[in-house]
């Protein structure tokens, strides 16, 4: 059972993986078109860790021993699920997520990937990207945890020069994690 907080925000954990190359893992959502990282829901019993290692096989197929731990976030990014998403004839009812996010880099070979770890896969397709792509690709009303997330973890895969925002970035992207990035 996942776990929710008292405003109906469901605790969850995304996980940015790098390449050797600093290259971010996309993952194409099962018999659909949209792309994101690989994040999902933390039980009741378990850490932000822990959740997050199990979502990492169940999600790619790595494990503990594949991958090194850059960091997390200091806090919970929060994002609201669209009014229609809303599934208020269920309990309890999940107004959005509040996650946090992990940074990790491979350091196995990419043929560890598997994506075929659970009986319904979430992704059937994976890409490695740019560092800011993923922000273009995601669901519009995940983007701004995109952003916040990007933004807070850039530092540890560079050490000094983190790469410029791409030109086709709005200006509303830019803005703090409270506004809209649709």
């Amino acid at each position: 059972m996942d776990h929710y907080d008292s405003n109906g925000f469901r605790s969850n954990v995304g996980i940015i993986l790098t390449s050797q190359e600093g290259s971010l893992l996309l993952g194409g959502r099962r018999g659909q078109a949209g792309w994101q990282f690989p994040q999902g829901g933390i039980q009741v019993d378990e850490t932000p860790e822990e959740a997050m290692f199990r979502e990492l096989e169940e999600e790619i197929g790595l494990g503990v021993a594949d991958v090194k731990v850059m960091g997390q976030t200091r806090d919970w990014l929060h994002y609201r699920l669209p009014e229609r998403l809303v599934r208020k004839n269920r309990e309890p009812v999940c107004i959005g997520q509040k996650q946090v996010w992990f940074m990790l880099r491979l350091t196995a070979s990419e043929n560890n990937l598997r994506l075929d770890t659970t009986d319904m896969p979430e992704f059937d397709r994976w890409r490695w990207v740019d560092y800011w792509h993923p922000v273009k690709e995601v669901i519009y009303f995940k983007r701004q945890v995109y952003v916040s997330a990007l933004k807070e973890l850039a530092p540890l895969l560079f050490a000094e020069n983190i790469p410029p925002q791409p030109s086709w970035w709005p200006e509303k992207w830019s803005a703090s994690p409270e506004q809209s990035a649709d």
